[in-house]
């Protein structure tokens, strides 16, 4: 039976048009509805694209109407926090649909995410355990890549995040009712992600000096790695209402329980845009701290560098805490992510954990990262025109699975590395 694809608001760039176009190739039907000029970028023109210029509050009505006068059977979102990500998932299980989840990997840089039914802290993986997970195994145990460091395609990203909303703010005439899911205003968040894409260049210089320093130091560091103050997993699934607040219960907890020797090093999102003044807000809870030489922020550079020497790591949800637990460094996570598991992350109190922390049970962890690998991440970029292909050779057959990608395993040969290649030994 031929389907009907709809696709809500996806990563910034031409991904969403892409994965139209395959879904079609593959005899189903696809639509996208746009709330935005962002939205609607690249789509002119083209059969497929319905604006949806009404309130807020008129959405749910439009989309069971669309559901019903169209045959809409499945529908497509971007993370799982929007407004109208959130109305359209309760529309779609009133009437059964399917709902397809996308996001960013929780293995990155190299992999994104296809999830059903939830993605992040409403993830099927919240609810399952470690044994649950080795059960589900492939039994043919294949050799693991090695876990990315860098973040993929950045500047591709923010080129494309800045375009992205460049577009919103010129074309707010056409639609006129639409308001971001940000706090911010369109204009001011269009404004930031040009700045930030100008600065990419000083950052990555400023960030190598400062690990390099880091990594000069004798001084035994715990790595604390923040999120962006926006970020939906961070927002949504954890208990903290900004990184200030964050930061500053992981300082308190520093100074009480951490040895004197002990450093604690802030490690920036790659994608921070300065919304939230990070640094200075830091410098002041360590003087009300009095740790002011004990606290140290690194507003770039790459993540690997840093885990290589860090005695632990602390993070809310970050998927940074992935490369972490692949180098047996302890963790700590203070809210709701899909590796928190027993013997993966730390269950003592942050004071207990700063003081002396329990070890990571790597081979728990990497059989955890062999299932991602066979089942929800799959190799690629939505930003780059070879990563965006890479995606489209394997996600439309998941989607036009019957089941979801944790119900079977379903190995990747782009997420495993090759037996015979590393022997040297070369078919024909």
């Amino acid at each position: 039976m031929q389907r009907h694809f709809l696709i809500l608001q996806g990563p910034h760039g031409p991904f969403c048009l892409a994965l139209a176009r395959a879904l079609r190739q593959a005899g189903q039907r696809a639509t996208r509805i746009g709330f935005n000029a962002g939205d609607g970028l690249g789509w002119r023109g083209r059969d497929g694209y319905r604006p949806f210029r009404d309130k807020l509050d008129a959405w749910p009505g439009a989309l069971g109407d669309a559901i019903r006068e169209e045959g809409i059977t499945d529908i497509v979102l971007y993370g799982d926090d929007r407004p109208v990500h959130r109305s359209a998932q309760d529309v779609a299980r009133s009437v059964g649909g399917t709902l397809h989840f996308l996001e960013e990997g929780y293995l990155r840089p190299h992999w994104v995410t296809y999830e059903r039914d939830g993605v992040n802290g409403t993830s099927p993986l919240m609810k399952m355990t470690l044994p649950d997970i080795r059960a589900r195994l492939d039994p043919v145990e294949r050799p693991q890549s090695r876990a990315p460091d860098q973040w993929g395609a950045a500047r591709r990203h923010a080129y494309a995040s800045a375009r992205y909303h460049m577009a919103v703010l010129l074309g707010q005439g056409r639609y006129p009712s639409y308001r971001s899911h940000r706090d911010m205003p369109v204009a001011q968040e269009a404004g930031l992600h040009l700045r930030r894409l100008a600065a990419m260049p000083v950052r990555a210089l400023t960030g190598r000096v400062q690990t390099r320093a880091l990594r000069r130091s004798s001084s035994p560091y715990h790595l604390v790695l923040l999120q962006l103050c926006h970020d939906s997993a961070f927002r949504r699934h954890g208990p903290f209402p900004s990184l200030e607040a964050f930061a500053a219960e992981v300082m308190g907890a520093f100074a009480r329980s951490a040895p004197q020797h002990h450093q604690l090093v802030f490690k920036a999102h790659p994608f921070e845009d300065g919304r939230e003044p990070i640094r200075p807000l830091l410098q002041l809870h360590a003087r009300e701290a009095g740790l002011e030489r004990r606290v140290r922020f690194v507003a770039a550079g790459k993540l690997g560098a840093l885990l290589d020497h860090a005695r632990t790591a602390i993070t809310v949800n970050s998927t940074s805490a992935q490369p972490a637990l692949w180098r047996g460094v302890p963790t700590k996570v203070l809210g709701r992510a899909v590796y928190d598991k027993p013997g993966l992350v730390s269950a003592q109190s942050l004071e207990a954990f700063l003081e002396n922390p329990d070890p990571v049970d790597r081979a728990a962890y990497l059989d955890y990262r062999r299932f991602l690998l066979e089942t929800s991440q799959i190799k690629g970029s939505f930003y780059t025109h070879g990563g965006r292909r890479m995606i489209l050779r394997r996600i439309v057959d998941m989607m036009l699975a019957a089941e979801g990608p944790y119900a079977k395993p379903s190995v990747s040969v782009d997420n495993v590395v090759d037996l015979n290649a590393r022997r040297g030994v070369h078919g024909t």
